[in-house]
């Protein structure tokens, strides 16, 4: 879709207004006339949205914030809930639904907000359970009777427990474990680029530079990795495609590597993204938030980069995948203190040796042991040529 921001008119602002009223995020008196127009009033309650949602803040509703919103208008009861192909049913009414079938113990993976084949089944069993039948369609009977019953999980964390022990069954070895990398852009997007006289760094090339050192480091462990793109022009990929790949391949683990741009000169620094659930602020992918902060804190010790922390994010890539995923924004292209890092081959391979030593912190080591104590060197590969050179602009 196209990008709907400050000044737009139409009938998807007339949506976007309704809805947001209806959350109490934007107050119209009246119900929005068809010249309505997305003004600032609107832009604060679409940054309120996209805080309170994990979403990237910008006042903008890109595709993925549609998605949000669009979602955010269903709540448990107000419809009829079945599994449908090829589009499944989408919202947080969905949500609502996996959490409370999470709370009496049935294992459907992550509540991710869609109904999927896992969560209809979970359903099914519920319903056979209370002597309904188990057509994983949920209606006011399966509404009334969910509503009826009580958590059969009580403290601790169950999906914690789920996601540790399927990650302990994977087996404490780096030989065979499959991981996806992601470098960040690619297919026509180049992301944020600047000049380096008559050259040009971009994101999309730093991005897949480190993908590749990352790829040779860790097949050098026995790891089975993947990257989701290569160095060439290609076609786009969303972020839903590369998830949907990563769930193809079977993948242990997904990382995702980007670099950030802003229009203050002044940020800078490294910072490390899990998926985590909004509204009642609870981790969803625990692995994948012990996943972000092993990776940051090597990644802040062995660079010395600003540590601009760990955050929960419910984006699309960390959200749709089925294993633990990060996604790590290695500084800012704006910053002149960290390009003339990552323009540096000695510098990338820093980065590198930092997320192998995070990986195998998740692997091999049961204690917590001394951030950056762990030696990778002796693992070490040449730089590559073509990628370390920018690209003509």
């Amino acid at each position: 879709m196209q990008v709907i921001r400050r000044g737009d008119r139409g009938d998807a602002v007339v949506e976007i207004r309704a809805i947001l009223t209806t959350l109490g995020l934007l107050q119209d008196p009246e119900p929005p006339q068809a010249d309505a127009v997305y003004d600032a009033a609107v832009e604060r309650a679409v940054r309120a949205f996209q805080q309170a949602r994990g979403l990237t803040v910008n006042g903008e509703v890109n595709d993925e914030t549609w998605r949000a919103i669009d979602a955010a208008r269903w709540t448990l009861g107000s419809r009829v809930l079945a599994h449908e192909q090829p589009e499944p049913l989408f919202g947080d009414d969905v949500r609502q639904l996996q959490e409370r079938l999470l709370e009496l113990g049935y294992d459907l993976g992550r509540a991710d907000g869609i109904l999927g084949r896992r969560s209809a089944a979970a359903l099914a069993r519920f319903q056979r359970e209370v002597g309904l039948v188990p057509d994983g369609v949920c209606g006011p009977q399966t509404f009334a009777a969910l509503r009826r019953l009580g958590r059969k999980v009580v403290g601790g964390r169950p999906n914690l427990l789920r996601e540790t022990e399927r990650f302990r069954a994977a087996g404490a070895a780096l030989v065979d474990q499959r991981i996806v990398i992601d470098p960040g852009h690619g297919g026509g997007d180049p992301g944020f680029s600047v000049p380096d006289g008559r050259l040009r760094w971009t994101e999309a090339d730093i991005a897949y530079d480190l993908a590749a050192r990352l790829e040779g480091r860790l097949a050098a462990t026995g790891m089975r990795v993947h990257l989701t793109r290569g160095p060439a022009p290609s076609e786009p990929m969303s972020e839903s495609d590369r998830a949907s790949l990563a769930n193809e391949l079977g993948a242990d683990l997904l990382i995702s590597i980007h670099l950030d741009a802003h229009a203050n000169p002044a940020a800078s620094g490294v910072a490390t993204y899990f998926y985590g659930q909004y509204g009642d602020g609870g981790v969803t992918s625990t692995l994948g938030e012990r996943l972000a902060a092993l990776v940051q804190r090597e990644i802040v010790f062995r660079t010395a980069m600003r540590d601009c922390r760990t955050h929960a994010k419910t984006w699309d890539l960390l959200r749709l995948t089925r294993m633990p995923a990060v996604r790590v924004e290695v500084g800012y292209l704006t910053s002149r203190e960290d390009r003339n890092r990552l323009t540096d081959p000695l510098f990338r391979d820093r980065v590198v040796e930092a997320i192998v030593a995070a990986v195998k912190r998740m692997y091999l080591v049961e204690a917590d042991v001394a951030t950056g104590s762990l030696d990778v060197s002796e693992r070490s590969l040449p730089p590559l040529g073509e990628a370390d050179r920018p690209t003509a602009a």
